[in-house]
Order: C-alpha cells, then structure tokens, then sequence
C-alpha cells in the first residue's frame, strides 16, 4: 500500500510533536511539519496528498503568511490538494472564507481536535 504523504503546517511545535505522532502511528500515512505557510509553499514538489494547515503564524520578528494567504497561494499552485484547515480563531467569517478559498474542512482547536481531525483526514483520504 502506497503511503499518503500529509504536511502538517503549524507554528506550534506542541500541536506539529502531536500531529506528527499521531499520523505516524498510523499505517498508511506520512508525514512532514512546516512551521510556516513559506516552508509548505517551498516544498510542494513533494506533492502532498493532504494539508492541515493552521491559520495564524507568529514567527520571531517577522510577519509570516496567514493560513489563508497560503489557502490561496497553495490552490493557485495545486488546486486538487485537498486542505484541512486547524485553527484556534473559532469565527464563522473566516470559516467561510477558508471553505469560499478551497479548504475542504475547518476544526477549531478545542477538546478532542485530533479525534475530529483524524476522522476528516481518514474520510478525505478514502475519496
């Protein structure tokens, strides 16, 4: 079985050491960590089957893209990945706009965030 490489895009190394191991631990999926929109954007070569991406960034002294910046920039470069949207901001505007620009799912990062991201990456990787 072929596995489906995920690229977990987050600044928060707590959130990426616990995506990373919890994708790891199953079978099938790899997975690579970006602390930036930048870093993701640099490696899609790689051909990603599937983002999680967060929306805000707060990188040392410097103003990084938001998750929606990269939402854009990633489906002008590769509109069928599908994106996974991961965010602490839980507002219905931006809900909207993440799914108006092309995410496929919006999960706050509230109790049991990975159980309901794990559901969705397993649901996305089964189409």
């Amino acid at each position: 079985m072929d596995e489906k490489l995920i690229f977990i895009v987050d600044d928060d190394r707590i959130i990426l050491n616990l995506l990373e191991y919890t994708f790891k631990s199953k079978e099938g999926y790899e997975v690579k960590s970006f602390f930036s929109g930048e870093d993701c954007l640099k490696n899609l070569e790689l051909q990603p089957d599937l983002i999680v991406l967060d929306h805000l960034f707060y990188l040392q002294g410097n103003e990084s893209m938001s998750g929606l910046d990269t939402l854009i920039e990633l489906k002008k470069r590769n509109k069928n990945v599908p994106v996974i949207i991961l965010s602490a901001q839980e507002d219905i505007t931006l809900v909207k706009e993440f799914i108006k620009n092309g995410a496929v799912k919006y999960i706050p990062k509230a109790d049991y965030f990975v159980d309901a991201l794990v559901e969705s990456v397993d649901k996305v990787m089964a189409n």
